[in-house]
């Protein structure tokens, strides 16, 4: 896995993380993917920094190196929306 695809699959869980707060199943994901992040791409510092109506914005730290990534607000809730409109989740 990609770290773009990486960072978007934590972002996009870690959405459904914050939203669902007593979701487990969701937290646990979050940290499959953070550790994803660290391990496999040696991420030292990574978080959602803003957000705004149509941007997430992710600043992460590579060897020493601060960098930003922005994904698209839609596709990142899209999970979210997907989660609680299928009523067995809710």
């Amino acid at each position: 896995m990609n770290l773009q695809t990486a960072l978007f699959n934590w972002l996009q869980i870690k959405t459904v993380a914050d939203a669902r707060p007593t979701d487990e199943a969701a937290k646990k994901t979050v940290d499959f993917f953070a550790e994803i992040l660290r391990d496999d791409h040696k991420l030292t510092h990574f978080e959602v920094t803003t957000s705004d109506a149509t941007m997430y914005h992710v600043s992460y730290e590579l060897s020493g190196v601060k960098k930003k990534q922005m994904f698209d607000r839609e596709t990142v809730e899209q999970l979210l929306h997907d989660i609680n409109a299928e009523p067995k989740y809710n």
